[in-house]
């Protein structure tokens, strides 16, 4: 399958990054006209404009100047380049501060925020909306028909949350929308622990560590509330867009799994997904970070299900990392490489030339302070300039899964205000980092959704530590396995609603039947401690968290090796309809994931990217436009290595390096 460019008009990878020519007005006679050499020299044929420039574009209230950047929007369709144009509410000049102190934000001890920073504002400021709509109906119509418009890029990184009293009545309206009557949210709440029924709509304020901090679905609520709050205002922001430039593209750069919004929902008003990659490669062996990175892209990609943005990433150091390290020969391309393969139709940089003040003038760039292109990292970019120039069969190729792991944001919330088990130690993400890895070092393509999405288009669907069980899923898992699935379940599945009510008549909950298991206890363990399952007689160490299950239908594959649970069950396959349901009942390392997950992959047929097995620190990905299909084969070790790729067709793989065979 493929699908349309990102920019219908221009059908290549977008090849660019933030450009920031208000900063340097004084020198456009110098700067900018040296900045458009060199983006020829680099292979640049995309930048992001306008971001936090509100102050260039109105200095004063209503007094507007957008003659910088008409001239910079005509260099870039003078080099037949695409304009990422920014609407600038990420950052507000400080002249709207002083004049409408009600739009700063109030943080969650009712303390207002002083002038500064990024993301300062109340979404539910009347002024601010007033002014958002202003500014970006005038961007809208002064640019609606200039040929370098390729992609409205709304606000920059989304996030925080506004604890001011209009945020608070806007919470209280969704309530009252979502339960109708108090009686329905104490119930929720479960508001008679230790005495906290409301008695009027109120008396509900948003969770703070000065007061109500304890209610689970209280807390849960409000991170919805926030999410919808983004939602509402990024709808606000792209209405006088939408209705000017109806076939721009809208999206707003999210941040991997940024736990304040949850992007899946945020997803469904985005044309297209964008995101922003910052590994911190070590330059020796990176395995770990590329798998890592791998679940970020896919995530990102099954947004939308379809091609995503990378927005922003480093051609070399990051200086807000701890160590701001460079990147070693290879990286840049393995990480640029990395994204196209996994659904990625642009790579973009944060930063095109490097600032000369503020906290990121030390961030790399593809232009550094030394203003040539006589440097080892724009060499790297225009390496990477070079080579995308030659991947336009590549724009819009599906990159085809049939396999989908669930991450779900509100069974992060949950999991992460739970009281028990391992007290702030769940470790949700990285637990399905985890099953996600299993497969990226198979070479099995995987789609990242959460439980609320169709599971029709998959043959094994996969949902670590599935805590919350949201109205509608237990059925649609059950559905899934009777017609043929493979599902895989874990320990602490099913334990609760989606009001962190836990499901009475014994865990999994609703999913009971379908998993043919009872869980009675969860037993969490001491650092150190450490307890086994044996499969197939051979141990495999696990910790954290071992739950007690009794099989109620399932088959047990596998047992406990020590403790007083020795030799009870610690996975399990229950036959139902046409399909199978495992449980791994405790935590586990890759040994185990690795060697379970490789059979289910030969039990449900699922396609690797290559034949033979791949080498330590190698992973290989294909995309597929309908007619071709193109295998992307990386290194992210130190080490050369070799791998089989096909019957009689062997490949060796140098340092970093990325080969890219077309099938």
């Amino acid at each position: 399958m493929r699908y349309p460019p990102i920019v219908p008009r221009f059908p290549h990878i977008l090849h660019g990054g933030d450009y920031n020519p208000d900063q340097w007005l004084r020198w456009k006679d110098t700067i900018w006209k040296e900045d458009m050499r060199l983006v020829r020299l680099a292979g640049v044929n995309s930048l992001t404009v306008g971001i936090f420039s509100w102050t260039a574009l109105e200095p004063r209230e209503g007094e507007y100047r957008f003659e910088w950047l008409d001239e910079v929007m005509d260099m870039l369709a003078a080099n037949g380049m695409a304009a990422v144009l920014a609407t600038p509410s990420g950052a507000k000049p400080a002249w709207m501060s002083r004049k409408y102190p009600e739009i700063l934000r109030v943080n969650d001890r009712r303390q207002r925020n002083l002038h500064g920073e990024r993301h300062n504002h109340c979404l539910s400021s009347p002024v601010y909306r007033q002014k958002v709509t202003a500014i970006n109906t005038r961007l809208a119509e002064r640019y609606r028909n200039h040929p370098a418009l390729g992609v409205w890029h709304i606000s920059n990184e989304y996030g925080g949350e506004c604890h001011c009293p209009l945020c608070q009545e806007r919470f209280r309206a969704w309530l009252k929308a979502r339960y109708q009557t108090l009686d329905a949210l104490n119930e929720a709440w479960w508001t008679a622990f230790w005495s906290h029924t409301y008695s009027d709509w109120e008396e509900i304020e948003s969770p703070s560590p000065l007061g109500e901090n304890g209610l689970h679905g209280l807390k849960l609520d409000w991170r919805r509330f926030t999410s919808e709050q983004f939602v509402d205002f990024y709808l606000h922001e792209t209405a006088p867009l939408k209705k000017i430039t109806p076939d721009v593209p809208c999206t707003t750069n999210l941040m991997g799994t940024y736990p304040g919004i949850d992007y899946f929902r945020l997803a469904e008003v985005l044309d297209v997904a964008s995101w922003d990659s910052y590994p911190q490669w070590t330059g020796v062996d990176d395995t770990g970070l590329g798998a890592r990175t791998a679940f970020m892209h896919d995530l990102t990609r099954s947004l939308k299900d379809k091609p995503f943005m990378l927005m922003e990433s480093s051609p070399s150091a990051t200086n807000w990392r701890p160590v701001a390290k460079l990147h070693r020969p290879n990286v840049h391309m393995l990480q640029s490489m990395q994204a196209v393969a996994h659904g990625a139709d642009t790579v973009q940089y944060f930063q095109y030339r490097k600032s000369r003040g503020g906290p990121e003038k030390f961030h790399g760039a593809i232009i550094d302070h030394e203003g040539s292109e006589h440097t080892r990292v724009f060499r790297d970019a225009a390496a990477v300039g070079e080579r995308l120039k030659g991947m336009d069969a590549i724009v819009g190729a599906d990159t085809p899964a049939r396999t989908a792991i669930i991450y779900d944001w509100q069974v992060r919330w949950s999991l992460d205000d739970v009281k028990g088990l391992l007290q702030d130690k769940t470790n949700y993400e990285e637990t399905v980092i985890g099953h996600h890895r299993a497969f990226w070092k198979l070479g099995i393509a995987t789609d990242i959704i959460d439980s609320t999405r169709s599971f029709d288009k998959y043959d094994v669907l996969i949902a670590p530590m599935l805590y919350m069980l949201r109205p509608g899923v237990a059925e649609r898992i059950d559905a899934f396995v009777e017609r043929g699935g493979t599902f895989v379940a874990t320990y602490v599945t099913g334990y609760a609603d989606e009001h962190d009510l836990t499901h009475l008549g014994g865990f999994p909950g609703p999913l009971r039947k379908t998993l043919g298991i009872w869980c009675e206890e969860i037993d969490a363990l001491f650092p150190g401690d450490e307890n086994s399952i044996v499969w197939a007689g051979k141990p495999y160490r696990v910790f954290d968290l071992c739950e007690l299950i009794h099989g109620e239908g399932a088959e047990t594959l596998a047992a406990y090796g020590g403790d007083f649970y020795a030799g009870e069950p610690a996975l399990t396959v229950n036959r139902r309809g046409k399909g199978k349901a495992y449980f791994i009942a405790a935590r586990s390392g890759d040994d185990l994931l690795d060697d379970f997950y490789g059979m289910i992959a030969r039990d449900a047929g699922l396609e690797r990217a290559v034949e033979g097995p791949l080498p330590w620190g190698v992973s290989a990905r294909v995309r597929d436009n309908g007619e071709q299909k193109f295998l992307f084969v990386m290194n992210f070790t130190h080490e050369p290595k070799e791998l089989t790729i096909a019957q009689g067709e062997k490949m060796s793989l140098a340092p970093f390096e990325t080969k890219i065979v077309e099938r």
